[in-house]
C-alpha cells in the first residue's frame, strides 16, 4: 500500500542485482556481447530456482508460496513470479532473465515481508533452502552452488532503511526559495552522507555495496530531484507547515539535468540496479528533457535525435548506454500502453540488433504483451468532474446495472498500484465476456499527460477526480492508502472494500462469487 507520502521510500525496493566488481562492455549496435560470458552481459535466457522451506512450526507445507522478484532492464519491468511448495517443502520456478548473472529477491508467504537475494546465473539451475525459526524469522539460508555470503543474502536490505531516513535530528532546510544549483548541491551532499551509512557497514560485500550505492543514487534522485517542482513544493510544506498553498518557482531548463553526468551512466554495473528502469522511464518521459518517442523511427535516426539532446546533460556521445535506452524506449510502449510492437518497428529492430539479444528479449516481451492484447478493451475516459462529491460512486455504478463493478483507486506514482495491475493483467483478460466492469480512479497528484499514457495500457473505463472528490471518497470508505479497492455485486450493493492488492486468485474468487 502506499500513501503520497510513501512515494520516494525505498522500502519499496523488492529486489536488487549482484556481481563482483567487473566491468565488460554491455551491447553494440551488433550486439556482439552474446559471446560474452560475464556478469553484465545482455542475454535472452531463463534460469531454474529450485529450494525447499523449512519451518518447526506445524504449518501445511503444500499452503505456502514462494515470490521471486525478477528485475528486467532491458524490457523494462521487475516480474513477479509465484511457487507453491510440495507437501515436502519443496519447489521449482523457471524464471526469464537478462543479464548472464542475476540477482533476484525472494520472500515467502511465511514471511512476506522479508526479502532475500537470490544469485541466479542464466542457463544454470540453483538451489535455494530457507530455514525459519517459531517465529517465521529467518535462521539460515543454503545455497548450491555456492555464490554469495549468507549475510549477504539475509541482510541486504537492511541498510537500504538507514540509508532511506538519514539522520532525523536534523530539521528539514527550507530549498525552495534557494537557486536550482544550491539544491543540487544539497542533494548531493544529502547522497554523500546517504552512502557513507553504506560504507562504514563491514558486514556486506564489496561487490553488494557497489550495486546498493548505484541503486540509492538512482532512487534518491528519481525520488526527490528529477522533478524539481514536486520537490520544492513538499520542501515547502515540511519547513512552513503550509500544506495549503504553494511557492512560487522558476521552472528548471535542460541544463538543470547536468548532474546526469557525475553518473557515469555508460558504467554496465547499471544493469543490476533494480531501480534502473524506474530511472530510464524518468529520461525517457521527462518533459524538460524532451527526449522524441520512438515510434516508427529507425534506430539510428531517432539515436541521432536523442543524442543531439542528451549528450550534453549525460557527458558522452557514445556507448552502450544508448543501445539499452532505445531498446527501453520500445519497453516503454510494451509495458505503459501494452501495446505489441507494428511490423515497422519489428523491421527496425531487426535490422539493428541483427539476432542478438536485445532483440531476442524485445521480441520475448512483444510476444507475451500479444497474447494479452486480444483480450484488453479499450481505454475509456468518462468526465464526471462537474458530480457533487457525494455522488461521484452512486454515479458510477449508475451506469453499469446488472454487472459486477471492481473500483480500483490508484495513482500513476503508486508503485504497488501498478505492480497489481501487472500482475492481475491476464487474470482480468478472463473476464472479457462475462457481466464484470472494471473501473479505475485517480486525482491530481498523477499528472495528466502521464495518466493518459499510463490508461491505455490498462484500458476498461477511468475516472480523474477532482481534489475534493478524491478526498471524500477516500474519507467514505476511510481509505488511508492505495491500492484501494471496492467490489459491487449486481445489485449495487459493496460486497467488500480493501487495500493492498490480495493476489489474483484471490480476486478472481470473490469476483466468480459474485457472477
Amino acid at each position: 500500500m502506499m500513501t503520497k507520502m510513501m512515494k520516494t521510500n525505498l522500502l519499496g525496493v523488492i529486489s536488487l542485482m549482484f556481481l563482483l566488481a567487473c566491468k565488460q562492455p554491455v551491447s553494440k549496435g551488433t550486439d556482439s556481447t552474446a559471446t560474452n560470458a560475464g556478469p553484465t552481459t545482455i542475454v535472452a535466457g531463463t534460469a531454474t530456482l529450485t529450494g525447499s522451506i523449512t519451518s518447526p512450526n506445524n504449518t501445511r507445507k503444500d499452503s505456502i508460496y514462494v515470490h521471486v522478484y525478477v528485475p528486467h532492464p532491458i524490457s523494462g519491468e521487475t516480474v513477479s513470479y509465484k511457487a507453491l511448495v510440495d507437501q515436502l517443502g519443496k519447489f521449482s520456478v523457471d524464471v526469464d532473465v537478462e543479464t548472464a548473472v542475476s540477482l533476484v529477491g525472494l520472500n515467502t508467504s511465511l514471511n512476506p515481508y522479508k526479502t532475500l537475494y537470490v544469485k541466479l546465473k542464466s542457463g544454470g539451475v540453483t538451489n535455494f533452502a530457507i530455514a525459519y525459526n517459531s517465529d517465521f524469522e529467518v535462521e539460515n539460508v543454503a545455497v548450491t552452488p555456492a555464490n554469495m555470503t549468507q549475510h549477504d543474502m539475509i541482510q541486504g536490505l537492511a541498510i537500504l532503511p538507514k540509508m532511506s531516513s538519514g539522520r532525523r535530528d536534523k530539521a528539514p532546510e527550507p530549498l525552495y526559495n534557494k537557486s536550482t544549483d544550491y539544491f543540487l548541491k544539497h542533494a548531493k551532499t544529502v547522497l554523500s552522507e546517504r552512502l557513507e551509512i553504506l560504507n562504514i557497514d563491514t558486514l556486506l560485500s564489496n561487490g553488494l555495496k557497489e550495486v546498493l550505492s548505484k541503486d540509492f543514487l538512482l532512487n534518491m534522485y528519481v525520488g526527490q530531484v528529477f522533478d524539481y517542482e514536486t520537490a520544492m513544493i513538499r520542501n515547502y510544506g515540511n519547513t512552513t507547515g503550509d500544506r495549503s498553498n504553494k511557492p512560487d518557482l522558476q521552472k528548471p531548463d535542460r541544463s538543470y539535468y547536468r548532474f546526469l553526468k557525475d553518473f557515469k551512466l555508460n558504467d554496465p554495473q547499471y544493469l543490476h540496479a533494480s531501480e534502473f528502469s524506474n530511472f530510464q522511464k524518468e529520461i525517457l518521459q521527462n518533459e524538460v528533457i524532451g527526449l522524441p518517442k520512438i515510434g516508427e523511427s529507425d534506430i539510428p535516426s531517432w539515436l541521432a535525435s536523442v543524442k543531439v539532446i542528451l549528450s550534453d546533460l549525460v557527458g558522452f556521445e557514445n556507448g552502450p548506454y544508448y543501445d539499452v535506452l532505445a531498446a527501453n524506449a520500445y519497453a516503454r510502449q510494451l509495458n505503459e500502453e501494452a501495446r505489441p510492437l507494428t511490423e515497422k518497428q519489428k523491421e527496425h529492430i531487426a535490422a539493428y540488433w541483427k539476432n542478438g539479444e536485445i532483440a531476442k528479449i524485445l521480441f520475448r516481451k512483444n510476444q507475451q504483451v500479444a497474447a494479452l492484447d486480444k483480450f484488453k478493451s479499450p481505454a475509456v475516459v468518462i468526465d464526471i468532474s462537474s458530480v457533487s462529491d457525494d455522488k461521484v460512486i452512486q454515479t458510477i455504478l449508475a451506469k453499469h446495472k446488472n454487472k459486477v463493478v471492481l473500483i480500483d483507486l490508484w495513482a500513476t506514482w503508486c508503485g504497488p498500484c501498478l505492480k497489481a495491475m501487472n500482475e492481475f493483467r491476464s487474470t482480468k483478460g478472463e473476464f472479457h465476456d462475462k457481466d464484470v466492469v472494471f473501473v479505475y480512479l485517480t486525482d491530481t497528484s498523477s499528472p495528466r499527460e502521464r495518466w493518459e499514457e499510463k490508461i491505455k495500457g490498462i484500458g476498461s473505463e477511468h475516472y480523474y477526480l477532482t481534489d475534493a472528490q478524491w478526498e471524500y471518497t477516500m474519507n467514505q470508505f476511510e481509505f488511508e492508502a492505495i491500492p484501494a479497492y471496492l467490489l459491487y455485486n449486481k445489485e449495487g450493493v459493496l460486497i467488500n472494500k480493501f487495500t493492498a492488492f490480495p493476489g489474483k486468485e484471490k480476486v478472481k474468487g470473490m469476483i466468480n462469487g459474485l457472477l
